[in-house]
């Protein structure tokens, strides 16, 4: 009968090798997937930049070349007041003015007093935000005139916006990435591991709003990074 000693042996070490190289690749494999997961968050608060003002205002009539003529002479008094205020020529716009024909709408039944209702806007688009702030406060100057520019019309609200977005990402994505190696760092210690390279990072999307209801010309920006590290023993 042959024997089977040689092979058995050769066997078994072929099985111990086995063994030993998928404990192997099993604990490389383990080490390699031993990571933290930390997030780190950036804010700023920067002034805007730049200024939409609509000034929007009312006329009523029931002839058509007068209330013309009315609105020519009201939009120049108006550009006139912000051209002596600072305000360039190119920064004004005067939007073609809006008219409902009152006695045109079905839905109406009732007697009209002026059949024509017009609004008219003149919009200021500016990178002079605190001089287009404080004639905002000085319009009153128009009323003189007998010129009222309406408020609360939601499509015609002061806007303010800050262009300078990539002037301060990479001081702020570089702020973001240091809170996250803090927040890893001390999961590391607390694990007693040591801190490893970065495997994976996500800059996260930059958010930018108001500071609060009271201050739109004041906006704060925000943003979260996402970052892998590695943890080894």
């Amino acid at each position: 009968m042959k024997s089977w000693k040689v092979e058995s042996v050769i066997l078994a070490i072929g099985l111990l090798l086995m063994g030993f190289l998928i404990k192997q690749g099993l604990d490389s494999f383990a080490e390699k997937n031993r990571i933290v997961t930390v997030k780190g968050l950036a804010e700023m608060e920067v002034a805007a930049n730049k200024v939409t003002w609509p000034l929007m205002y009312k006329e009523v009539g029931n002839d058509l070349y007068t209330l013309y003529n009315r609105i020519h002479m009201t939009n120049g008094a108006i550009v006139d007041f912000l051209k002596r205020k600072g305000i360039k020529q190119e920064e004004i716009s005067v939007n073609a003015p809006e008219i409902i024909d009152l006695q045109a709408e079905r839905y109406n039944q009732n007697p009209v007093q002026y059949r024509y209702n017009v609004t008219t806007v003149i919009t200021v688009t500016s990178t002079q935000v605190e001089l287009v702030r404080s004639l905002i406060q000085e319009q009153s100057e128009l009323l003189k005139q007998g010129i009222a520019i309406t408020g609360g019309d939601y499509r015609y609200n002061i806007q303010y916006d800050f262009t300078g977005l990539n002037d301060v990402k990479p001081q702020m994505i570089e702020e973001a990435t240091k809170n996250a190696r803090e927040a890893a760092l001390k999961f590391a210690k607390d694990s007693e591991s040591e801190l490893g390279k970065i495997k994976r990072a996500y800059q996260g999307q930059f958010s930018i709003e108001d500071r609060d209801p009271n201050t739109p010309y004041i906006k704060r920006i925000r943003v979260v990074t996402t970052i892998d590290y590695s943890l080894e023993d």
